[in-house]
């Protein structure tokens, strides 16, 4: 059988689940397994000798969180992350996140200055982790991520997204043409409906799910190999 893709209200019930009483999982748990994960396949696809410069671009929710926690993974592997996040997320999880970077010499942009700076941003990375929307996101794009979806898009730098590239509705893909078409995608959980729309490299991250949550959504989830936080899909697990 296929891998199931989800729609957003599965997606959200299914993360419900695993952090109530039946799963038992923490979010600081899952945020720092789908971190680890989207690090792994940034370092699996794109090597820190000819990508060291990763520009972060976090959002204010659990997206940006598991931004934070990639970029103080990609810290530990070599690569030399900066974290661009205009909006920071308010709740004390995203304040210790964002202070276990500043411990790592993490340069963060103030977000007074991240309008300024995002161009200059660009300019000095080699990579982007596109950690801003995830699959809670309904078009349009607001301020100040507008503006920052289209300085990222014509920048030309190689994007790894996360869960879902930024701008595109969960089920329907980029169908207003405002999100990013990244080269790189890794899914959490499971892949999403919107998925099948992309055609870039796909991974699947969040080696976490149990199997009596696999039965019970029938996601059909592939073997992860070895140790590995990820699986890349092959081919015809897209459209």
């Amino acid at each position: 059988m296929s891998i199931r893709y989800l729609t957003a209200q599965l997606a959200q019930q299914i993360d419900e689940e695993l952090m109530n009483a039946v799963g038992a999982f923490s979010l600081d748990q899952l945020m720092e397994l789908a971190g680890l994960a989207c690090a792994q396949t940034l370092s699996t696809v794109y090597s820190k000798e000819k990508y060291p410069g990763v520009l972060v671009c976090c959002g204010p929710g659990n997206q940006g969180g598991d931004g934070l926690v990639a970029a103080r993974h990609l810290g530990m592997f070599g690569y030399k992350p900066t974290i661009y996040m205009p909006k920071p997320g308010s709740k004390d999880i995203y304040r210790r996140l964002q202070k276990q970077c500043i411990n790592m010499d993490i340069p963060i942009v103030p977000p007074a200055a991240s309008a300024e700076e995002l161009p200059r941003l660009l300019q000095s990375s080699n990579l982007i982790l596109d950690a801003i929307f995830g699959f809670s996101f309904k078009p349009p794009v607001r301020a100040p991520f507008d503006d920052a979806l289209k300085l990222i898009s014509a920048s030309g730098l190689p994007i790894v997204s996360v869960d879902i590239p930024s701008g595109w509705d969960v089920e329907l893909g980029n169908a207003e043409g405002v999100g990013l078409n990244p080269d790189v995608l890794v899914s959490l959980t499971a892949p999403k409906v919107g998925a099948k729309y992309f055609k870039g490299r796909h991974f699947l991250g969040g080696r976490f799910v149990p199997k009596t949550m696999q039965e019970k959504f029938q996601l059909n989830l592939p073997e992860y190999p070895g140790f590995d936080q990820i699986v890349e899909l092959p081919r015809n697990y897209r459209m």
